[in-house]
């Protein structure tokens, strides 16, 4: 047997000691991801009747979709609905205004990033968080319906998270409401004319979304789910 030399000892060493402190590390990271969503639900734990409102953070959007975006969310608020959106600017904080200005619930869970994105002005309850995937659980677990207005990767992101915990049936049959035909239309067309022809979906998976610019129709499936389904599931309040 070859006797390790006093290089390999030392290297063990300094591998002994990088493993305790990744594990060191790691505990820390889970107790701090478990005090932030404890710190979530509590603040979270009155919030009824939630639709979570995606869409874009940047300015340009504003000009050609805000003024829709608080239609939408102004209707919502209207009809008893707490609205919740990331909080940021950009389409988001139309949405907040929307709720704000018909004299409702503005939720909003922002989240820490590398660039200065403020909150909007327009929150009445502003829920932070570290971790992108507890804010993405917070923005699923508290909402009977998801409404998405046009967005980038992240918008996208949620979307197709929606659809995929609708698809495994980890979340039940919420409405899933494109809000902006124009936006919206082609990835749809696509998801039909490629994704299922390939076999990748089925027809069912791509007819429960809706597509619409009428923010009656989203009150509308958004009240039939919450009167019907919710109802079922003992979660209508």
């Amino acid at each position: 047997m070859t006797k390790p030399s006093a290089t390999d000892v030392l290297a063990d060493l300094r591998l002994a000691a990088l493993v305790a402190a990744t594990s060191a590390e790691d505990q820390a990271r889970v107790r701090r991801i478990a005090e932030e969503a404890a710190a979530t639900f509590a603040a979270m734990a009155r919030v009824r009747k939630g639709v979570t409102i995606f869409g874009s953070a940047r300015a340009a959007p504003v000009t050609r979709w805000g003024a829709l975006a608080h239609r939408v969310s102004w209707a919502l608020a209207d009809a008893g609905f707490t609205v919740i959106t990331g909080g940021g600017p950009g389409l988001m904080a139309a949405a907040n205004q929307g709720a704000q200005d018909a004299g409702a619930a503005s939720v909003g869970l922002t989240i820490e990033l590398p660039h200065d994105e403020p909150a909007n002005a327009f929150l009445s309850l502003r829920v932070p968080f570290h971790y992108f995937f507890l804010r993405k659980l917070a923005l699923v677990r508290y909402s009977c319906a998801f409404v998405l207005l046009p967005g980038g990767f992240g918008t996208l992101d949620e979307l197709f998270e929606a659809l995929n915990l609708r698809h495994t049936r980890r979340l039940e049959s919420f409405p899933v409401i494109l809000v902006g035909t124009e936006y919206w239309q082609g990835l749809v067309d696509w998801l039909r004319r490629v994704a299922i022809p390939a076999g990748s979906l089925a027809p069912e998976d791509v007819d429960g979304i809706t597509i619409t610019d009428d923010p009656g129709t989203v009150v509308t499936e958004v009240t039939r789910c919450h009167a019907t389904l919710c109802r079922t599931l003992g979660i209508a309040q």
